[in-house]
């Protein structure tokens, strides 16, 4: 049995999976509570399933962009789960689980989430014969940069913001195919999915090495009590 934990926004959500199939899902409003909700939450979960912690026997994790405290709680706690479950851990880009739900259209598909100060952070993904690819790393970006970039119809998915939405389907008209809540709602299902892929050809992550993926730096502030 798998458990797949997605942190990465004020949106949570877990899962536990057999061969990145669905036995069991749970998402909510975690808003910055992910440190006091995700172990009760997991445990209901477990109850539901009818299981035990010792019956995970791999961690599927989103790895982000997204929340700095929200990617911290979940990847310290898959992390922690797998040395000492001793199991395999799989971090997944957030983005990627954003943009897999939309696969089987076989159009490019672009996750946005908000990154501050006029960016956005984004990737593309498609499959392309039969495989599903990645064609273009996570990245920040401005939107007036990546318009020029989309040559097609394609997917827009994830937490685009309203303003990005409004200005993609202004400048792009019919290419752009935007995704409305709540069916952009992130769920832990995809990512157990993605993840079993990767485990199911023992493609693991080493746990002490794993880190999120950020893509900016976290501010950093000085106090202003500090003494000079």
């Amino acid at each position: 049995m798998e458990l797949a934990i997605d942190t990465s926004t004020d949106t949570a959500s877990i899962a536990l999976s057999s061969d990145g199939k669905v036995i069991a899902e749970l998402t909510w409003h975690a808003g910055q509570n992910h440190t006091v909700e995700l172990v009760p939450h997991l445990n209901h979960l477990l109850t539901q399933a009818k299981s035990e912690l010792k019956d995970i026997k791999s961690v599927i994790v989103a790895k982000g962009p997204g929340s700095f405290n929200g990617l911290r709680v979940g990847m310290s706690f898959a992390k922690g789960l797998a040395l000492s479950l001793a199991i395999p851990i799989v971090g997944i880009s957030t983005l990627e689980v954003e943009a897999f739900p939309y696969a089987f259209t076989g159009l490019p598909i672009c996750p946005i989430q908000n990154a501050g100060r006029g960016e956005i952070a984004t990737a593309l993904f498609q499959i392309r014969r039969g495989k599903w690819c990645r064609l273009r790393e996570e990245h920040i970006t401005t939107l007036d940069n990546l318009l020029p970039e989309i040559k097609g119809q394609t997917i827009f998915c994830g937490r685009v913001p309203e303003e990005v939405a409004t200005q993609l389907k202004a400048k792009l008209r019919r290419k752009a195919l935007i995704v409305e809540n709540p069916a952009a709602l992130r769920r832990a299902g995809y990512l157990a999915a993605l993840g079993w892929q990767r485990l199911k050809v023992s493609d693991f992550d080493h746990s002490p090495t794993l880190e999120p993926l950020y893509l900016r730096k976290p501010a950093i502030t000085t106090s202003k009590n500090k003494q000079n």
